[in-house]
């Protein structure tokens, strides 16, 4: 949804809720000047991540998923075990449909 700014704040309260479903673009002069979306949306761009159940990916990316590596120059490293005592090898990740 777009909208002047004369338009948002002659019914902000409308474009506020119309936000909570979609993002609402104010424009000034023409231009896109500000967006209104919501909080939840807001923390998930912020968080950076799209949680998504595994039955609303296809094949392929399930696929990239399951053989994806990260590069040994970019892995974080390992923590020492504790004194006394062995670190137990940690078991590959597996990615099932629900």
């Amino acid at each position: 949804m777009r909208v002047s700014s004369t338009e948002f704040q002659q019914h902000v309260g409308r474009y506020q809720d119309l936000a909570q479903r979609e993002p609402v673009t104010v424009t000034k002069n023409g231009r896109d000047h500000t967006v209104l979306l919501s909080a939840h949306l807001f923390e998930t761009i912020l968080k950076g991540r799209v949680v998504r159940r595994t039955d609303e990916l296809d094949e392929e990316t399930l696929g990239a998923i399951a053989s994806a590596e990260v590069p040994a120059d970019e892995a974080a490293p390992q923590a020492r075990p504790a004194y006394g005592h062995a670190q137990a090898p940690v078991p590959p990740i597996a990615i099932r449909r629900l």
